[in-house]
């Protein structure tokens, strides 16, 4: 086994950088409409091959928009579901369509694939180009399938500091609270990407700011698959994923 991923216990798989949405906060920059997205089968091979030599304790699904793939997201999910992967994440902005017999439809598919933990991606920035009605829907349908959902909101600085994005994303939150959605911590908004393209007043010029996402590349307990297939100098549609692991060795480090 690789000494530098011996303790791996979650997968996560970027659907897609496609999205219906163009916010301000983004760390990955600009989002086309449309655009490359994963392979469920492909993807679903990787699962099956991690579970039987890794303890997976959770697996993730986002973008991007990665309900603009559904069957591909659905792919995935009945894997994790099948190998037995305790919590079956999904992250969205829950705006894909505005017909609402399609949302109900996709409510219904995460519930059977088994999606058991939903992030919904609601606040000042999302709600700056999504619409509310159509997200909020989605929630209730979500719901109504039984499946967990809490709203995951983006902070400017700290959840109490007073800038007019937070105070607009608690007022978009008692929406959700009023169907009985929870709302999660949320996430601190990192200066990358857009936001650092559109929010850069409200960072510290010089300041430190410590990624979020970075793993210790000398014990990885998560892998990332892109849309493209890359993850560790690798492709999953090239190499096996246990060759692509076994291969792995952290750039700088000697032997």
């Amino acid at each position: 086994m690789n000494p530098y991923i011996k303790n791996l216990s979650r997968i996560e798989f970027l659907i897609t950088l496609a999205c219906t949405g163009q916010c301000k906060h983004c760390s990955e920059g600009e989002h086309a409409a449309r655009g490359e997205y994963i392979d469920g089968g492909t993807a679903a091979q990787v699962i099956y091959k991690l579970c039987g030599k890794f303890s997976i304790e959770s697996m993730m699904t986002f973008g991007g928009e990665p309900l603009l793939h559904i069957d591909e997201v659905c792919k995935i999910h009945s894997a994790a579901k099948e190998m037995k992967i305790p919590k079956r994440q999904l992250i969205t902005n829950g705006f894909f369509s505005q017909d609402k017999v399609k949302i109900k439809d996709t409510a219904a598919k995460l519930a059977q694939c088994g999606v058991n933990d939903i992030l919904l991606s609601a606040d000042a920035f999302h709600q700056e180009i999504i619409p509310l009605k159509p997200v909020r829907y989605f929630a209730e349908m979500v719901k109504e399938e039984g499946i967990p959902l809490r709203v995951h909101p983006a902070w400017l600085g700290q959840r109490e500091s007073p800038n007019p994005y937070n105070q607009q994303t608690l007022e978009i939150l008692k929406e959700f609270e009023a169907i009985g959605v929870p709302v999660s911590k949320g996430n601190i908004i990192f200066p990358c990407g857009n936001a650092l393209k559109y929010l850069k007043d409200y960072f510290d010029e010089g300041g430190e700011y410590n990624n979020p996402y970075c793993e210790n590349p000398v014990d990885i307990r998560s892998v990332c698959i892109s849309p493209n297939g890359d993850l560790l100098g690798g492709n999953i549609y090239q190499m096996g994923i246990l060759e692509i692991i076994d291969n792995y060795f952290p750039q700088g480090n000697a032997d």
